[in-house]
């Protein structure tokens, strides 16, 4: 089958590889439809992670069932399903809780597992004609059959549930003001999510013209932080800080001339809250960054204002998200009409043209705010 495979920093490349096959008795094979780039893959591809060459990428999938292990009870060859980024069994411990991002068995040494991503197992990813499901019963979310709602349902295999968690993260309520730092495609989900939860106004902190301009159209206020530090933009306009703060950038975050300092998303959101609110953290932060900026950095280490953090009584949660913690429900909502995560795709293009559309996502490149393969 064909699959897009990382040769090495800022180089993918589509290429044949070995179809997938039935492993275990509740294994399925799903053929993909749509799949999508994420931020998170752009880590790899820019050799910002320990990913070796030949990962096939891909954490973002939805498909058709076509063929099915014997010990699977709740699926058909033909159903239509979307598969959360989380590879999770079903019965350990952490997701017997509910914390499916944190399995226990399906990467051992290491608490949660992933398609096609770095670190987190040996399941390779979607960015490809098929896949192979483990657990099939747990991980594969059943969607109406046919073809609509294709790109909305696609978001919920990471970025719509990631969206949604930050603002569980945070403590989004009705009422609530919120500052999102980064308005890619997880910055804006956030926004949407804390929209939908009622909250009376959200800020999209960011320097990208397109993503500014997308922010704006769900509702939010755009906060350009190359007019001024994002952080007092904020404070002045709330007369003391949001109730909430979301971080949905991570650690190659950058101050406005683009250098790179890994913290600064964090400080500026102790910033930006006011004393007793809380933050929400899904923006990736990494053990080991073999192009972090300084010692610390490269081993997973920054300088955060922890004094101010304590002074002003606030809370953080952090960590990736429990997808079927929330994919059902905002299935739901988007059968409803209540919901269309889709606004945030700007490009759909052929699985031959990933190379390509990987490079433009990379360059942030006007009209590449999301990005769908279709195989």
């Amino acid at each position: 089958m064909k699959a897009v495979v990382y040769k090495g920093p800022n180089e993918v490349q589509v290429e044949q590889v070995e179809d997938p096959k039935i492993e275990a008795t509740t294994d399925v094979i799903v053929r993909v439809t749509t799949t999508a780039i994420c931020g998170s893959d752009l880590h790899m591809y820019e050799g910002r992670t320990v990913a070796e060459p030949g990962i096939v990428f891909g954490h973002e999938n939805m498909g058709v069932v076509e063929e099915i292990g014997p010990g699977v009870t709740s699926l058909q060859k033909g159903d239509r399903v979307v598969m959360p980024f989380n590879v999770a069994c079903g019965f350990c411990r952490n997701c017997l809780a509910g914390k499916t991002g944190f399995c226990l068995t399906v990467n051992p040494g290491f608490a949660g597992g992933a398609y096609g991503y770095v670190g987190m197992g040996p399941y390779k990813g979607g960015q490809a004609e098929y896949l192979r499901v483990p657990f099939a019963d747990f991980n594969c979310l059943k969607l109406p059959p046919g073809r609509e709602h294709e790109d909305d349902f696609a978001m919920l295999a990471d970025i719509f549930p990631t969206g949604y968690h930050a603002t569980e993260l945070a403590g989004v309520a009705p009422g609530d003001t919120v500052a999102v730092f980064g308005g890619g495609p997880v910055g804006l989900m956030a926004a949407y999510s804390s929209i939908l939860r009622g909250a009376s106004q959200v800020f999209v902190a960011d320097k990208v013209p397109d993503r500014l301009r997308v922010a704006e159209e769900i509702g939010a206020t755009p906060i350009d932080f190359t007019k001024g530090s994002a952080a007092e933009q904020i404070v002045d306009s709330t007369g003391g800080g949001v109730d909430r703060g979301i971080d949905a950038v991570g650690y190659q975050a950058t101050v406005p001339e683009g250098e790179e300092q890994p913290s600064v998303v964090l400080n500026d959101l102790v910033e930006a809250v006011r004393p007793t609110g809380s933050l929400g953290v899904v923006g990736l932060y990494v053990p080991k960054d073999p192009g972090g900026p300084t010692e610390d950095a490269r081993n997973g280490r920054l300088l955060i204002s922890v004094g101010k953090f304590f002074e002003k009584g606030l809370r953080m949660a952090t960590g990736q998200t429990n997808v079927k913690a929330y994919n059902r429900q905002l299935r739901d909502l988007i059968i409803a009409g209540r919901a269309e995560p889709s606004f945030v795709v700007s490009q759909r293009r052929p699985l031959d043209e990933a190379p390509d559309a990987y490079a433009r996502f990379d360059r942030r490149e006007p009209g590449y705010t999301k990005v769908v393969l279709k195989p």
